[in-house]
């Protein structure tokens, strides 16, 4: 399945994130401003009925569930999480996961770092 070119995916994302008119929405906006922080080529895509964030292939991508937000990273397996945060899908051959709750704060560098690994494998 192919993604939105990237300026229509951007505006999609947009109106995904303000359909939560709670703190998932928030905290999806952030998690995002993060990703766009840790490096700013990479590219906003819509596969898959939601966000995915890509550089040299996917890095993540965002979830909505009623308890949590989350961003599976497509290659977590082989990336280093030495803060600890992947927290599901722990036992997959290659991807990793992390749920984001509400009022649990980000570790916000050890998540942009997860970020630049991820690019790094993927430009490898």
């Amino acid at each position: 399945m192919t993604g939105e070119p990237a300026s229509g995916a951007s505006a999609r994302i947009d109106h995904y994130v303000a359909s939560f008119d709670d703190w998932r929405g928030d905290l999806l906006a952030h998690i995002r401003a993060l990703i766009r922080q840790a490096d700013a080529d990479v590219v906003e895509e819509w596969k898959w009925d939601g966000p995915v964030w890509s550089r040299g292939g996917i890095i993540c991508t965002g979830e909505v569930y009623k308890s949590a937000v989350k961003t599976t990273f497509a290659k977590g397996a082989s990336l280093p999480d030495p803060a600890g945060l992947f927290n599901a899908s722990l036992t997959g051959k290659t991807r990793r996961a992390i749920d984001f709750h509400n009022g649990v704060p980000i570790d916000e560098a050890a998540f942009m770092a997860l970020i630049k690994a991820a690019i790094a494998h993927n430009l490898g």
